[in-house]
């Protein structure tokens, strides 16, 4: 990204940005970075308490999230990957292994035929790039290209680089008394009642520790009745997920998904028996009927929601649509709306 801190003779226009996510962080970033005058809202006392995005795996996955979700959201990953990777140097870059055990073989070429850029791995490959799945595993699907960050790492250098680029940031504040000549309504699941068509999708996860386990990059584990992602942390961390829900319930994690996402994990290597459990949490995501983000602007507000599974996959280039179309250039997207 270029940073503009000129717009034409005028001064460019305040901006408050509301929610401080992963969608309000890289809006403020982006426009903070472009020279306008930003202030980062949350009501939230502390970064990133209650946000959906403290829950996420991050990964950035534009074609394996093509197995569920519309061309648009490849296409729009695909930009946001690129800006993630120029933005944050903290992006591990070891592509994604999608792997099925060889009963559920047709699982693995379902996915295969649903989804691009990836190529399939021999026995030995597979071996050579993951040796801990070695023997487990007769083949899988390689995605050279696609990469992750560790969200609170990722998160925690965005606010920083918010601060330095000298925007106001308040949590513990409310937004009503912001008098910003421009205002970006990034709350999610808190903008429910002012947005009709949003809805809850519950997601819950694990964060397990077994030092004996080393995975380079996020796993994806086809499973009939329970698939599921693995994605590596420091230090022998792993996160597993894999519930969706559609359910706007607050709250701990059921039993049933817990004992769901136990067995598989033990399915994908016995030695996961053997992890620590150091985190079990759940978090409601916001999405529209069709899955896709919106950016829907109305006089001086514009709403950007229902980013649903794909939180860090579409920040960068939602922002960077933003930031376009308050620059007053051209914005061909099928996700911006005007009323």
């Amino acid at each position: 990204m270029l940073r503009n801190n000129d717009c034409g003779s005028s001064k460019l226009p305040s901006v408050a940005v509301i929610g401080a996510g992963i969608a309000g962080l890289w809006q403020a970033y982006t426009l903070a970075y472009r020279g306008y005058p930003v202030h980062l809202i949350d009501r939230a006392k502390n970064p990133f308490g209650k946000a959906a995005s403290s829950f996420a795996g991050a990964m950035l996955a534009p074609f394996c999230e093509r197995e569920t979700a519309p061309h648009i959201v490849q296409d729009l990953g695909l930009r946001s990957l690129d800006i993630w990777r120029a933005t944050f140097p903290g992006v591990i870059s070891n592509g994604t292994l999608v792997v099925a055990h060889p009963g559920d073989r047709s699982e693995l070429i379902r996915f295969s035929r649903l989804t691009e850029g990836h190529r399939t791995l021999s026995a030995d490959e597979l071996a050579k790039m993951e040796p801990d799945l070695a023997r487990r595993f007769h083949t899988g699907l390689f995605y050279a290209e696609e990469g992750h960050v560790d969200p609170a790492a990722a998160a925690s250098f965005l606010l920083s680089a918010i601060r330095r680029l000298g925007a106001r940031v308040s949590f513990g504040h409310d937004a009503s008394d912001d008098n910003a000549d421009h205002v970006i309504d990034c709350r999610g699941m808190g903008a429910s009642q002012d947005v009709s068509a949003l809805r809850g999708v519950r997601g819950e996860r694990l964060i397990i520790q077994n030092p004996l386990i080393s995975l380079k990059r996020p796993i994806r584990f086809l499973h009939p009745r329970s698939p599921l992602y693995v994605v590596p942390w420091d230090m022998g961390t792993y996160m597993i997920g894999a519930t969706v829900i559609e359910s706007d319930e607050q709250g701990p994690v059921t039993l049933r998904s817990a004992l769901d996402l136990l067995a598989t994990a033990y399915a994908l290597h016995p030695a996961f028996g053997d992890a620590r459990i150091v985190g079990i949490d759940a978090g409601v995501r916001p999405a529209f009927p069709d899955n896709v983000p919106r950016i829907m602007a109305c006089g001086r507000r514009i709403v950007v929601n229902g980013l649903y599974r794909h939180g860090f996959l579409l920040a960068p280039v939602l922002a960077e649509l933003v930031a376009d179309y308050l620059a007053g250039h051209a914005v061909l997207s099928p996700v911006i709306t005007e009323e």
